[in-house]
């Protein structure tokens, strides 16, 4: 194994153009995640004879793949250089958005997002372990607060974003608009970055672990997911839930019996990798429920039009950068635990106000803005010190897949949460009952990410 290696700039004085670079195809990644929600029924409309079920899968093989797929990329990124990983995945993120713009059915559609969703994987630790590699430690916690924070904005903006999009120029602009921030982040790359020699030697690739850990992930998403068309008893989840158990079980055993597997599980040794991993997962449920609770609400309760419920979520999700920013300073001095807690502890308060306060008649100042000001505050203090804390304790050859790792969990708690909401809302129209239920449900994972994020070490090593 070679000595770690960061990539670097042709600008060494400062690294921050390297951070933008970075962020810039993160922001347009996290979006994609989100931004279809608001295009649901147009997309629907676009495409005759489609069920509602079948359009699912436009959002869903996203989320699948991209979760499947994190952390062999991010293993990838630490042994064939970060530079070009993140290059490859940002040129494939820019023609798979074109193709899915240019879809000419509902088939073409979900197979450029598949296409879009493995460039997605690919940019997304190699992005993190690039901005990690260009900042001296002691600014890291700031750093990867920050980075964590755009990522967070994206992924909370975007059926805002989705919403006005969709509304002025059709659902197919929800990805056009990708085209020319991505093509500015990989002309920036290309001039601005530099690789030096990778943090891990090569070695051939477990392929068989790729696989085994790809498809466990994918077929446990996938049963997660069917439980929007179906039962949490019937045959196809059962049986895709099991499925998926069973092959991580294999890649489990495989992975301990290879010199190089394709995870490395000593990771896990770690307790506060660990523990973070897990709140990560209960804090990705949460943030999911919420914000389908706040779009369901906007639109079906109080019947705001869908850019003006767009508008009424966004408060919130602008307050994540700069809470982020100060939070950021704070962890560097005093470590993450205190955010993190703090953080879900507030999230968890909002959900309380939410489930307790907005009734059947508008009243959008007094009744949901202080809600909405509270989930913004504590997301922006968890969501980014999730990924910092998750990275804190890690050696620099283990950022990319490490941060992978982190991310791809995060992405399997949203798909929970999109499963737990169906399943406690019962039909497509959320009343207030079961608006206020949703409420009190990810409130109380939030209160149990802060119990779990209590027991971690996350001050950063010196």
């Amino acid at each position: 194994m070679s000595a770690p290696a960061p990539v670097v700039t042709r600008d060494a004085a400062s690294p921050w153009p390297v951070f933008f670079t970075a962020c810039v195809a993160v922001f347009l990644v996290s979006v994609d995640s989100t931004v279809l929600f608001a295009a649901f029924s147009q997309l629907r409309g676009s495409f005759a004879g489609a069920t509602a079920a079948d359009v699912s899968w436009v959002i869903n093989a996203y989320t699948v793949v991209y979760a499947a797929l994190l952390v062999p990329a991010g293993r990838l990124a630490d042994t064939h250089g970060r530079k070009r990983v993140f290059m490859l995945g940002v040129s494939l993120f820019l023609i798979a958005s074109m193709a899915c713009g240019l879809a000419p059915n509902l088939a073409s559609l979900i197979a450029a997002r598949v296409l879009q969703a493995v460039g997605a994987a690919m940019l997304t630790p190699a992005s993190l372990a690039i901005v990690l590699g260009v900042f001296p430690i002691e600014k890291r916690a700031v750093v990867v607060s920050l980075w964590g924070a755009v990522g967070g904005l994206a992924a909370a903006v975007g059926p805002s974003l989705g919403s006005w999009i969709v509304d002025a120029a059709g659902w197919r602009w929800a990805f056009f608009i990708n085209l020319p921030p991505a093509l500015w982040s990989l002309w920036r790359a290309r001039t601005r970055l530099v690789e030096v020699p990778p943090p891990i030697a090569r070695h051939r690739p477990d392929i068989i672990g790729v696989l085994l850990l790809a498809l466990g992930v994918g077929t446990l998403t996938w049963a997660v997911v069917r439980t929007e068309s179906q039962t949490l008893v019937s045959a196809q989840v059962l049986g895709g839930a099991a499925a998926g158990v069973a092959l991580l079980v294999a890649f489990v055993f495989w992975a301990r019996h290879r010199p190089e597997p394709a995870l490395d599980l000593r990771l896990f040794d770690n307790r506060t990798y660990s523990a973070v991993n897990l709140a990560t997962l209960v804090f990705g449920m949460a943030f999911s429920m919420m914000f389908f609770g706040f779009f369901f609400f906007m639109t079906g309760i109080w019947h705001y039009s869908l850019p003006l419920a767009g508008l009424a979520i966004t408060p919130g999700p602008l307050l994540v950068v700069p809470v982020a920013m100060i939070s950021g300073r704070f962890a560097a001095r005093a470590g993450h635990r205190p955010l993190l807690v703090t953080g879900c502890l507030l999230m968890a308060l909002g959900g309380f106000w939410q489930a307790i306060v907005p009734g059947l008649d508008p009243d959008y100042l007094r009744d949901w803005l202080p809600g909405q000001i509270l989930t913004g505050i504590g997301v922006g203090m968890a969501l980014p010190s999730l990924s910092g804390a998750a990275v804190a304790s890690l050696g620099p050859a283990q950022y990319g897949v490490g941060s992978a790792v982190n991310q791809a969990v995060r992405q399997f708690g949203s798909v929970l949460g999109v499963a737990l909401t169906v399943v406690l809302v019962g039909s497509e129209r959320l009343g207030l009952v079961e608006f206020r239920h949703l409420s009190l449900t990810y409130a109380g994972l939030a209160v149990l990410a802060a119990a779990i994020c209590g027991v971690v070490q996350t001050r950063p090593r010196r």
